[in-house]
């Protein structure tokens, strides 16, 4: 069966990395200026020499953004389910070699988090978890969906990879999206970091989208851990992969993600640095280069990035968020993923939007619409 291994055992890291050096001013302007962009165009609009080009780039994100999305940013949060996690992963703070509390919402937990949330306005929310699956595998997120899809209009899911049949049976449970990070492409560097635990099989999650996309899911969502590699060749290969993603399973819809590491417990300090400016490029490369995609943007980006990025290129944005369980109500001291950076409320958030002139939506779709 075709995946996405097959393309990506096309290219080669050095190779990408020795093009990125070898873009030119001239190769840049003429990218921006073609009609139907390309990947080599949006390596172009990676390259360093581009960052030259960066206001010019910045002024059409806006303006391609506005035509697609029109002036109106999503907003969600994430409920975490649980920081158990049987992986060791050298940047997270749930890794399991990290000798600290761990917790796993009940139901009872569970739904004194979601009414937290509905409290806030929130109707899309995330639900997030560690990877261990027998604590919390799929019988446990399966219950999770069904309780909480009568009080929210939209739920994603971002843990640990599934097999199809299981994205299924969450699908008919009433999941809208699923998020999976490749976290970095660089193979060698990925075994580094993983170095126990099922995340260490780097095709198995290689391949998850294409499980994802074959269940019929509605959104897949990519994203790479920016700090871990280079960030520039790491986003081609992402690109590549939502590229070869949107030919094969084009029924569903796209979003990116650009986490960028931030403190946690016990995790290292990344390996490449990525100023603001350089994710700017990024976002607005991806813009450029593909007017379908949803950009989403989470609190562990500081507020003035986040108040800048509502008009350059941002479709969704997280507020307000807890990255521990119970961290909304129920156990506001348990272990967190990640620390935020942006600590403003959902109503903070949302009247920053306004005041950019843009809408706040808290609901633009609904489970009633795809049969569910």
């Amino acid at each position: 069966m075709k995946s996405f291994k097959d393309v990506f055992e096309r290219y080669q890291w050095e190779e990408v990395r020795s093009k990125l050096e070898k873009v030119n001013l001239f190769d840049v302007r003429s990218s921006l200026q073609k009609k139907n962009k390309t990947l080599d165009d949006f390596l172009n609009l990676l390259s360093p020499v581009a960052s030259q080009e960066l206001e010019l780039m910045a002024g059409m994100t806006q303006a391609l953004t506005q035509k697609r999305f029109g002036k109106t940013i999503q907003l969600y949060a994430p409920l975490y389910l649980s920081n158990e996690c049987q992986n060791i992963c050298t940047y997270c703070g749930f890794s399991l070699d990290n000798n600290l509390k761990r917790k796993t919402l009940s139901d009872t937990e569970l739904m004194i988090e979601a009414s937290v949330l509905k409290s806030m306005g929130v109707n899309h929310v995330l639900l997030v978890s560690g990877e261990a699956n027998k604590i919390v595998g799929v019988p446990y997120f399966q219950n999770a969906v069904r309780k909480l899809k009568p009080h929210f209009s939209n739920i994603s899911i971002e843990v640990q990879p599934l097999m199809e049949e299981e994205y299924k049976l969450l699908h008919e449970e009433g999941a809208h999206s699923v998020l999976v990070y490749q976290e970095t492409y660089h193979q060698d560097v990925y075994r580094e970091y993983h170095p126990k635990g099922k995340k260490s099989n780097f095709h198995f999650r290689l391949e998850t989208p294409d499980r994802i996309g074959r269940a019929g899911i509605h959104k897949i969502g990519l994203g790479v851990l920016l700090g871990l590699e280079d960030w520039r060749v790491d986003s081609f290969f992402n690109a590549l992969h939502i590229d070869y993603l949107q030919k094969q399973y084009w029924k569903s819809k796209f979003s990116v993600s650009f986490p960028r590491l931030r403190p946690a417990e016990g995790i290292i300090e990344p390996n490449f640095i990525m100023e603001d400016k350089d994710l700017l490029q990024l976002i607005c490369a991806y813009r450029i280069w593909n007017e379908d995609l949803e950009i989403s943007i989470s609190t562990r980006e500081n507020e003035v990035f986040r108040n800048n990025i509502v008009s350059l290129g941002a479709t969704a944005m997280s507020a307000g968020s807890k990255t521990n369980p119970g961290g909304y109500a129920v156990d506001k001291e348990s272990l967190e993923q990640f620390e935020t950076s942006d600590e403003r409320s959902m109503d903070e958030i949302r009247l920053m939007i306004k005041k950019a002139g843009y809408d706040p939506v808290m609901k633009d779709w609904d489970s009633v619409y795809s049969g569910f």
